[in-house]
């Protein structure tokens, strides 16, 4: 898969954060802004490391360690990055898996995250998308 294939993704997913949120559906807002960045980190390696195949990471914890290793610990892009990837995982882990309530503010807090995240990987890719509304 390219880059652009991968950052396809990412921004529906960022759309679809947005618009789940609106919607009330915490958990799903939560969900979608996680995989925004997830896609993203996924265009990123597939650029760090020419030949490198971002699929074979074959655990979400895989893909953060990929990216942390290959992306945030070469100086592609700042380490606020890699934390704010962590952060969302542990968000959208508990949204899916542990039927808390997640707080609205924390929702925001993490598409947020996910919106800066996509908007640095495309920046540093050279393939900025048309700015989403908001």
């Amino acid at each position: 898969m390219t880059p652009d294939y991968y950052l396809g993704r990412a921004r529906r997913a960022i759309a679809s954060a947005r618009i789940l949120l609106e919607d009330g559906d915490l958990e799903g807002a939560c969900n979608r802004a996680y995989y925004c960045m997830f896609d993203a980190a996924k265009a990123t390696l597939t650029t760090a490391e020419p030949g490198r195949n971002p699929t074979l990471a074959k655990t979400h914890r895989g893909l953060i360690a990929a990216f942390s290793q290959h992306v945030v610990k070469t100086g592609l892009l700042s380490a606020d990055l890699g934390r704010s990837l962590n952060q969302v995982e542990r968000i959208r882990l508990l949204a899916d898996y542990t039927g808390e309530a997640i707080d609205e503010a924390k929702v925001r807090w993490a598409i947020d995250q996910a919106a800066a995240f996509l908007e640095q990987v495309e920046r540093h890719l050279g393939n900025e998308s048309p700015r989403m509304s908001q």
